[in-house]
């Protein structure tokens, strides 16, 4: 399966994004879709992730309440929803896909990586 990320950019602090994460060569919903970010100097970090079949979703608790990930079947596609965006949000993003459990959150129990789309937060 293959991941493209698209929608980053340059927004202000307390701004909005939407990151969307194009699957091809299979069907969204018979796999676990995650978002992560990875910030200069940084390790690459979880921030959220939606259950194959149905759209239970998990977060990391820095982005909890204010990022909101759904999928929408018919485009094959996962959404990132972000809100009242922080500088510390400044990352490249990534969407990957996974074929193990609920509440997966390392990177390594992701098989298929996008390209990241780039985020940055001016304060």
């Amino acid at each position: 399966v293959q991941l493209q990320a698209s929608g980053g950019g340059l927004v202000q602090a307390g701004g909005a994004l939407r990151l969307s994460c194009v699957v091809s060569g299979g069907t969204v919903s018979d796999y676990i879709v995650g978002w992560f970010r990875q910030a200069p100097g940084k390790g690459r970090e979880f921030v959220a992730g939606i259950n194959r079949i149905t759209v239970s979703a998990w977060y990391s608790d820095p982005v909890q309440g204010r990022f909101t990930i759904s999928r929408e079947n018919a485009k094959n596609t996962v959404y990132l929803q972000m809100i009242s965006l922080k500088p510390e949000d400044t990352a490249v993003y990534y969407c990957a896909a996974s074929q193990k459990w609920y509440g997966v959150k390392i990177p390594t129990d992701f098989g298929s990586w996008g390209q990241g789309t780039q985020v940055t937060v001016s304060s």
